[in-house]
């Protein structure tokens, strides 16, 4: 069974720092690349930070570059988001983000793996 465990959400003052983790199984995990999504209260799922499946790439949203940080530790097939300076802009629940892509007759097919979610609350 596939799945993906979110943990280290909370409330945090404005400038603070937080740590995600998520944890997976279910899935040669190495051979996946991995997201970071955070949804707010009535607005869109958002990108907020992905890796390749060895750790080579990451790639951010502008509103986090520089402040948030993706790693991923493929023997504990976990990855990580360091969250720093937050804002009260950064509240949400954040999403972890299995994908990959099947190439079936030359035709890609995306699949998806996601977390329960862990709320992030930034305020003072």
């Amino acid at each position: 069974q596939v799945q993906l465990v979110e943990s280290g959400g909370g409330l945090v003052q404005p400038g603070g720092s937080l740590r995600l983790s998520c944890a997976a199984s279910g899935f040669t995990f190495s051979s996946y690349a991995m997201s970071w999504y955070r949804q707010a209260p009535g607005k869109e799922r958002e990108l907020v930070a992905a890796i390749t499946s060895a750790g080579g790439s990451t790639n951010y949203a502008d509103s986090v570059k520089g402040r948030f940080t993706i790693s991923r530790d493929n023997a504990k097939n976990t990855v990580y988001l360091q969250m720093n300076s937050l804002k009260p802009e950064d509240t949400a629940v954040y999403y972890c983000n299995a994908d990959t892509t099947i190439v079936v007759d030359k035709v890609p097919y995306e699949y998806d793996y996601w977390g329960q979610g862990t709320q992030v609350t930034v305020s003072s």
